[in-house]
This record gives structure tokens, C-alpha cells and sequence, in this order.
């Protein structure tokens, strides 16, 4: 992609049984950002769709031109896993995702990246603050939810369920997405870059006009159990032995005490323990306590095997926009002293 003054972008549109919004949604795009002043790309991912999305999606590109790109999933993997297969194949400076419903609108995309540009950021994500959507079923569930992902990551926006988000290629490419994190991007980039490179900004919301939404209230659910483990690699993934361990040396005091205390029951008072309730929560106290020490110790060396074997590091590092695309600065050396003439630095 050529280098103009505005970094190129590509917009990843997942799409699963949507044949009704296909034209409508890459005629919006080009619309969108027909003003746009660097070169641009649209990949559609077609997220295994039954009702002949490919084939309009295919129909659409040779219409429009080789920017338009659809690359086709063999079977239906989820909304996630068509949204990473869209960004490994994004070849732009920076990254647009955004649903292929017609419910985020393309127009917000140029100015979303002049915004990300303007402060700095590495992600910018929108915020459907006039939300065009049923009160009980999606936005109460949606405000609860926000609340709770933020409280427990750190990361404090008011939408995390919008699609429309804008990411610089280098950062987001260093976060794969699995099962459906989806919800959680800006909690794993997070983990990349600090929160004060993370950024939100007010986006126009659309109610849906044609085709079925794919989300329910039980998506909730799902949600509350991708949370816990959001939680956990965020802050445990290269540590996991302090997350068991805590546990375990917790239970194992616990345990330890009241076995003390059923001791000096036992061996100074002269009074029966053995169909004590106590004594019977004292002992799985310390058979769990051992379970979570022995579990911490393992996952230690899980931890290991794959940073070593994946050749993953542990850190990630900052670098400015001159050496982005792997180009390498020249080395400044020291240079030694210059020595006059005549003397002898042979035994130096």
C-alpha cells in the first residue's frame, strides 16, 4: 500500500448470514470514506453464512475493485475468530472493525482515525451513547456489564460492546483473539499498552433494518465467564503460580488454625474432635490447599513451556513511528579515543 501523509487503513467487517445488508454496507464504506486522504482497503469476512452472503459479497467486489477483499471462512467459527482472521489479513497502518448490520455507521470511521491520530492513541473505540437498541434485552444487560468489565480490568470506557474501533496495525496484531474476547479488545490491548493509550469517543448508533440480530440475553452469561478468565490472564498469565498459590497458602492457614485449635481441644482440654464438623472442614481446608499449591507449581511450568516454545516474550516493546514497519535505526557506537601518534597501545 502506498505511504501518503494519512497512514493507510483497512476496515474488517465480520459478516454471518447478512445477505440483505451486503450491497447497502459496502456502498456505506465507500461513501464513508470517499474523502478519506490515505489509501484504504475493505476485507469482509464471510463467518461460514448459509444464505448466499459470499456470493454477494464476491458480486460486490468485482463491482467496486480489488480494494474490496472477502476472505471466506470454511465453516462458522464465531464473531471473534472472523474478526482476528480479518485483521491477520488487514495490511493497512491502521485497523477498522466495525459489524456488518448497518447499525455502526462507516462516516464515523475518518474521523474516529483523525482523533486517534490527533491524541496518540493505539486504540480508539466507540461509544453508542444514543443507542438504537431494546431497553431490557440489550441495554440494561449492556450497562451492567460495562460497569463489571471495567471494575475488574482497569480499563474504564462506557461501551465495550461496539464493533466500530480504530487500532494501530503494530499494537492490535500482538493480541490474538480466542472464544469470544471479542467483547473484551480493549482489555487485551491493555495488556500490550497502557490505558492512557486507549481511548473512546461518542459514535452515531442505527437501528437495524434488515436481517436477524445474533445476540440474546444469554449472551450475558457467556460474558460473566469470559470475565473470569479475562482477569486472569491479564494479570496471572506469566505468573499463574501466584494465582493458585494465594489460594492455597489462604486455604492452608485457614486449615492450620483450626487444626491448632482442635489441638489444644483435643490434647490440653481432653474433649472428643472426632465427629466434629470443625475437624472435618479443617482437613479439606489443607487437602485443597495442597491441590492449589501443587496446581500453581505445574501451571508455572506450563507458563514456561510456552513462553519458550511459542517464543513469545513476556514484554512488549514501544516504538515510535520511524521504525514501525521493522526498519531497524543505525547503531551510534562509542568510538574510542583517538591516541597522537608515536604512542604505543599494543599492550593497552
Amino acid at each position: 500500500m502506498s505511504q501518503s501523509p494519512t497512514p493507510s487503513l483497512s476496515v474488517v467487517i465480520p459478516m454471518f448470514n447478512e445477505v440483505e445488508n451486503v450491497s447497502a454496507m459496502v456502498a456505506r464504506v465507500h461513501e464513508g470514506l470517499a474523502d478519506y486522504r490515505g489509501s484504504w482497503e475493505l476485507l469482509v469476512v464471510d463467518d461460514g453464512s448459509s444464505d448466499g452472503t459470499p456470493q454477494a459479497l464476491h458480486s460486490e467486489a468485482e463491482r467496486y475493485g480489488r480494494h474490496v477483499r472477502v476472505v471466506e471462512l470454511r465453516r462458522n467459527f464465531g464473531q471473534t475468530a472472523a474478526m482476528q482472521a480479518g485483521i491477520d489479513e488487514a495490511r493497512g497502518e491502521l485497523i477498522a472493525t466495525l459489524d456488518g448490520d448497518l447499525q455502526n455507521d462507516p462516516a464515523d470511521i475518518p474521523r474516529m482515525v483523525d482523533h486517534l491520530l490527533a491524541n496518540d492513541l493505539d486504540l480508539l473505540t466507540g461509544w453508542r451513547k444514543d443507542r438504537q437498541d431494546d431497553l431490557v434485552l440489550r441495554k440494561i444487560p449492556s450497562r451492567i456489564a460495562n460497569r463489571l468489565i471495567g471494575k475488574i480490568t482497569g480499563v474504564r470506557i462506557n461501551d465495550y460492546g461496539c464493533s466500530l474501533k480504530i487500532y494501530r496495525s503494530s499494537v492490535i496484531k500482538q493480541v490474538r483473539l480466542y472464544g469470544e474476547m471479542h467483547r473484551f479488545i480493549p482489555a487485551w490491548v491493555a495488556a500490550v499498552v497502557p490505558p492512557s493509550r486507549i481511548g473512546e469517543i461518542v459514535v452515531t448508533h442505527n437501528a437495524r433494518v434488515a436481517g436477524e440480530s445474533k445476540y440474546g440475553i444469554s449472551r450475558t452469561f457467556r460474558v460473566i465467564l469470559d470475565l473470569l478468565s479475562v482477569y486472569f490472564f491479564m494479570r496471572y498469565r506469566a505468573r499463574p503460580g501466584h494465582f493458585f498459590g494465594s489460594i492455597g497458602l489462604a486455604l492452608g492457614s485457614i486449615g492450620g488454625l483450626l487444626m491448632l485449635h482442635l489441638g489444644f481441644v483435643k490434647f490440653i482440654l481432653g474433649e472428643d474432635i472426632g465427629t466434629r464438623p470443625l475437624f472435618l472442614i479443617a482437613v479439606v481446608c489443607v487437602i485443597a490447599a495442597l491441590q492449589f499449591l501443587t496446581t500453581g507449581v505445574l501451571s508455572e511450568l506450563i507458563s514456561r513451556t510456552y513462553f519458550e516454545s511459542s517464543q513469545r516474550q513476556q514484554y512488549a516493546i514501544y516504538r515510535r513511528e520511524e521504525d514501525e514497519h521493522g526498519e531497524q535505526p543505525e547503531a551510534d557506537w562509542a568510538q574510542p579515543k583517538a591516541t597522537s601518534e608515536g604512542d604505543d597501545t599494543s599492550n593497552a
